[in-house]
């Protein structure tokens, strides 16, 4: 079992940054995909970004390509969201998951077995 918990969620204007932290817990020694998704209202879940186990490969949603780095930090059991040049379609509830298989981008996100509670992102035009 493994528990996530995201933080660092909040209120931007256009144009700002917010960095989102997902922290870990619980067997973490094992090899773990781990991604970002989002869900605005009234819209499906949908994945912005991905990282391998090591964080040597990492892939991006096309809406978020340029604008958002995520990283991790294996020491800290920690997975980052880096989110520049923030744009108001980017308001909605971010999540971090998990899963222990390869990644591959565009994993649907009945394929991630741990989930985090989300954080809220609302950025104002």
């Amino acid at each position: 079992q493994v528990q996530l918990v995201e933080s660092g969620g909040g209120s931007v204007q256009a144009g700002g940054s917010l960095r989102l932290s997902c922290a870990a817990s619980g067997y973490t020694n094992r090899p773990y995909c781990m991604a970002w998704f989002r869900q605005a209202p009234a819209k499906q879940r949908e994945e912005v970004a991905g990282i391998s186990p090591g964080g040597t490969h990492t892939y991006y949603a096309d809406p978020v390509q340029g604008r958002f780095t995520t990283s991790r930090d294996s020491a800290k059991n920690t997975l980052y969201l880096q989110m520049n040049s923030l744009k108001p379609e980017d308001t909605a509830i971010y999540y971090c998951a998990a899963v222990q298989i390869p990644c591959s981008p565009s994993r649907p996100a009945s394929a991630y077995n741990y989930w985090g509670q989300g954080t809220q992102v609302t950025v104002s035009s």
